[in-house]
């Protein structure tokens, strides 16, 4: 078979028995490549105390945001160039170098020689390569697995991917924690074996099947799409830091023109996509219902998953189990363990709504799912702060469900909707909303939760510090501080009053008493309670919202057909060309 160039395109049909290696592989590589998108944040207390760094100190907050932000800013930049890679040169091809490099990555991680910033410098530049690894994996995957699987069983496999790469975000919270107990190069360790196995037996088994037939590298396209998506949540991270007196760093006219900058590179992109004669993606896709409005759906759900992960665990961490009695220090570990049916409940829902958007469509299934997903939300809203647990895991399975009766069938929706050679990039496109999601996420809802803190934590924080013996001078500085100090020491599992205190020396001139009640576990959760539960209303609204547009972009994605055998017994009929270019058709 040829392109319209002549270029010979090799499309092999694959056996039975490759489909299920293909899925295998594929799923425990973007299974490991989430779990590392995760697993770093419950183990930075061990992380950061094994290369003897307080991240909490001035200036090393750049050091943790990075550490947290970093892996997911490379995947959000990289997937669509590697996947646009794949379509040209075989997919087979990137995905096995990705295993390579994130196998290698891993390697070095476990071996950072250094202390301090430099120790910092060293995790953080080989979770850059890590992420790149990973990138080509993630792009990669679901193009590998659209090739392999016949229309009719896609979004069970699909699925099954997708449900994998939830997954391992899910669990790693919680292997984090269990392995930073033993030791925290551990987290990285747990890579290499694995990572070495399927490396090999990628190479030994995968091949191409799917089409790729050369072509040019969009250099102009890819520069102004990296440069300015990279640009853009650059800023969102610097943001996050204080900046001049203010909580936040929105005001910093660095932050400003990166955003902006970003922004003005993204809309070149767009313009410059539109005229070169081998894009880097194509933008007739655009045209497609189906693709465009999956991936807006997908985007606003990823946003809304990020933050309410973030969220919860300072929720946990921070207030509820200091409440009932965990010491700070046990909290990152716990805080995984009891948030565990949110990965039960997606485990639970994801396969099988794969398998009924096979039979049924997408649509309905999608649709249903985003709409419980802001049901969740407005659950999670009406909790008080001392909640009961088991209403709290009912809420959270709730949600996991919603995800995972979401993901699967939009996915196979994506990547169901375009043509085969178009697979690769596709897939990364993809990837890109949801990786770019998941790292604005952070940003948004923690601003949000900041707003929300600032306006009555300070007052609340000087009030009860004084109350406790503490002089007016201290207690006004130790209120002055952003309230991203308080966030985040709770979120490391760090004593935040203890912390707080610790550079003024105040806490050792009080009596035993006062110091056993300041750094005991009700006095800075009963602090933080009110404007954080204020902090919370807002951030739960705005996820409400985000999973209502999410629903609404889901419906206009159009009917789509049923795959295999549907309710009726009737045959699908066959795939309607795209209108938007001949390039798109089959």
């Amino acid at each position: 078979m040829t392109d319209s160039g002549g270029t010979l395109i090799s499309e092999r049909v694959p056996d039975a028995r490759y489909k299920w290696t293909a899925l295998t592989n594929t799923t425990a590589a973007v299974f490991m490549s989430a779990l590392d998108g995760s697993i770093v944040l419950i183990a930075l207390p061990a992380i950061f105390r094994g290369i003897h760094l307080d991240p909490l100190a001035p200036g090393n907050i750049a050091y943790l945001l990075w550490m947290i932000m970093g892996y997911r800013l490379v995947q959000a930049v990289l997937v669509v160039t590697v996947g646009r890679l794949g379509d040209m040169y075989g997919r087979v091809r990137i995905y096995n170098s990705g295993f390579a490099v994130f196998t290698f990555a891993s390697i070095l991680l476990s071996f950072d020689p250094f202390d301090g910033g430099h120790g910092a410098m060293w995790l953080i530049g080989w979770r850059v390569l890590q992420a790149v690894g990973g990138s080509m994996l993630t792009a990669n995957s679901a193009a590998i697995l659209t090739d392999a699987f016949p229309e009719e069983r896609r979004g069970f496999a699909l699925g099954i991917n997708q449900v994998a790469a939830l997954a391992g975000m899910f669990i790693g919270l919680v292997l984090g924690g269990l392995l930073a107990a033993w030791d925290w190069r551990a987290v990285f360790w747990v890579n290499v074996p694995v990572g070495l196995f399927f490396t090999v037996w990628a190479y030994r088994t995968l091949r191409e099947t799917g089409r790729h037939s050369g072509g040019r590298i969009d250099w102009w396209g890819n520069i102004t799409f990296g440069v300015g998506l990279s640009a853009a949540l650059i800023g969102v991270t610097f943001g996050l830091q204080p900046y001049g007196g203010h909580t936040m760093g929105w005001t910093n006219p660095l932050v400003q023109a990166l955003v902006v900058g970003g922004i003005a590179l993204l809309v070149a992109f767009v313009v410059i996509e539109r005229r070169v004669e081998d894009p880097m993606i194509q933008p007739g896709l655009f045209r497609n219902r189906a693709f465009t409005f999956g991936n807006l759906a997908g985007l606003a759900i990823s946003i809304g998953r990020g933050g309410m992960q973030f969220v919860l665990i300072i929720w946990l961490q921070g207030i509820w189990l200091p409440l009932h009695g965990y010491a700070y220090d046990a909290t990152p570990l716990w805080a995984g363990i009891f948030m565990l049916p949110l990965t039960a409940g997606f485990l639970a829902a994801g396969p099988v709504s794969g398998y009924l958007s096979d039979r049924f469509g997408s649509r309905g299934l999608a649709t249903s799912g985003a709409l419980l997903f802001g049901a969740s939300f407005l659950g999670l809203m009406a909790l008080p702060i001392d909640f009961s647990y088991w209403i709290f895991a009912v809420l959270i399975a709730v949600n996991g469900i919603a995800s995972g009766m979401f993901a699967s069938p939009n996915s196979s929706s994506i990547m169901g909707s375009v043509p085969a050679k178009l697979r690769g990039v596709a897939s990364g496109m993809r990837a890109t909303f949801q990786n770019s999601g998941t790292a604005v996420s952070i940003g948004v809802f923690f601003s949000l939760m900041i707003a929300g803190l600032a306006g009555s934590l300070p007052q609340t924080l000087t009030a009860g510090l004084q109350q406790q013996g503490v002089s007016a001078h201290v207690a006004a500085q130790v209120g002055e501080l952003p309230p991203v100090a308080s966030l985040f020491a709770a979120q490391l599992g760090v004593n935040p009053v203890e912390n707080l205190l610790k550079p003024s020396g105040t806490l050792h001139q009080l009596s035993p008493a006062q110091q056993q009640t300041l750094t005991g576990g009700e006095f800075f959760p009963h602090l933080l309670s009110g404007p954080f539960h204020s902090g919370l209303v807002v951030v739960f609204a705005f996820g409400a919202v985000l999973a209502l547009l999410a629903a609404l972009a889901s419906l206009l994605r159009g009917p789509g057909r049923v795959r295999g055998r549907a309710a009726s017994g009737t045959s699908p009929s066959p795939r309607t060309p795209t209108p938007a270019s001949s390039d798109l058709q089959e």
